[in-house]
């Protein structure tokens, strides 16, 4: 009874439920460990206690329209090489 309580309790100041604002911090440390690049996307499915790359997959898709892998497309194409960033938008020297 309490536990039911609870989490309507929750659900009415968060706006959300218990199992919703879980996976939603789950989904945002997920892009992070993706951002960071150091593991790949099973690395990242045990860390974060998946039972499958399969079902991190379509959590992710579901919480974001992307797949882990286009998130982390489109994340490598916004960095620019370190060899490029004193080069931006700097005049030529005569």
């Amino acid at each position: 009874m309490i536990i039911l309580y609870l989490a309507n309790l929750f659900s009415e100041v968060q706006g959300t439920t218990i199992e919703q604002f879980i996976i939603a911090h789950k989904i945002e440390r997920i892009k992070e460990l993706i951002i960071y690049g150091e593991l790949n996307i099973t690395e990242i499915a045990w860390k974060m206690n998946y039972s499958s790359v399969a079902h991190l997959s379509n959590q992710f898709k579901k919480m974001t329209g992307l797949s882990p892998s286009h998130f982390k497309s489109l994340k490598d194409k916004r960095r620019s090489p370190i060899e490029e960033i004193g080069n931006m938008n700097m005049p030529d020297k005569p």
